[in-house]
């Protein structure tokens, strides 16, 4: 397709491999450029499968794009991105935005300074069921809710990685519940932390409109987990989010949205600035645990 957007991958292991290069070179809206990453050969072998280039330097991936995807560290990606904005590229973000939120900060800084389109990989909120969900959370006049999301990463396995061992399921799991319960409930003006980001990890969300809700998340799960899950309830009744009825839509969709808002010029409402509104809630949330 002569008009797709030209993207290139910053990154190369699992998430990157499995998710990130496939949709990203399956376009039509979109093509894989090339890809870099910290170790060559990966880079090398991950491009390769996908008939694209791998660049040694990362300036080299910058020229041969119009925008770059992220499939690193946070702490990587807010150094790398704030490179590829001031490059002028778009930048499509994992979460959390940075490791820690001065990381975030800048990031999120240097993007709003360089004026160029932001989206984050925020899985959930592009799939049909999600969108369903939050369509019918609207009629609810919602008061309350409740999200739950426990894995058993810490166990071992692909996205063991050593940040997400070192920090625990407040910065993994919990952009995806808090971002939920903040679309579902409205804006998150304050919130309460109990536990431990290593074991079990209790959040009470404050919203703006006052409804109250509550988070639960952990990485330390072993066996035959139950899928994550959204409930929310209001004056109209209950509606509820399981991870189990989310298709195989979502990243094509999000990687779809992000090619129509390169194209115009203009972030979507999951930009950067979102991904840093809500690691500024978990930002505090994490302060309470000291």
């Amino acid at each position: 397709m002569s008009d797709a957007v030209a993207v290139g991958l910053v990154g190369a292991g699992p998430w990157a491999g499995m998710v990130h290069a496939p949709a990203l070179a399956a376009g039509p809206a979109t093509r894989l450029a090339g890809v870099w990453a910290r170790r060559p050969e990966a880079s090398a072998a991950l491009a390769g499968e996908h008939g694209a280039p791998s660049f040694e330097r990362i300036e080299e991936l910058f020229d041969a794009c119009e925008a770059v995807a992220f499939s690193v560290p946070p702490d990587v990606q807010a150094d790398l991105a704030a490179r590829a904005a001031r490059a002028g590229k778009a930048v499509l973000l994992e979460k959390p935005l940075g490791m820690d939120l001065d990381g975030a900060r800048r990031l999120a800084g240097a993007i709003a300074e360089a004026g160029v389109v932001s989206q984050m990989v925020l899985t959930l909120r592009y799939s049909r069921a999600a969108r369903d969900f939050l369509d019918r959370t609207r009629e609810l006049e919602p008061f309350g809710g409740y999200g739950s999301f426990v894995s058993s990463v810490l166990s071992g396995g692909p996205f063991a990685t050593p940040w997400r061992l070192e920090k625990g399921a407040l910065l993994d799991l919990g952009p995806h519940i808090v971002d939920m319960l903040d679309a579902a409930l409205g804006r998150v003006a304050g919130v309460r932390a109990h536990g431990d980001p290593l074991g079990w990890l209790g959040l009470t969300l404050e919203h703006e409109n006052g409804a109250i809700s509550q988070a639960s998340v952990s990485m330390a799960g072993m066996g035959d987990l139950p899928p994550a899950r959204v409930e929310v309830y209001g004056r109209g009744g209950h509606a509820r989010l399981d991870w189990s009825q989310l298709g195989d839509d979502a990243f094509a969709t999000m990687v779809a949205e992000f090619a129509a808002a390169v194209r115009s010029g203009v972030s979507p409402a999951l930009d950067a600035a979102h991904g840093l509104r809500i690691q500024e809630v978990l930002a505090s949330a994490e302060a309470q645990l000291v």
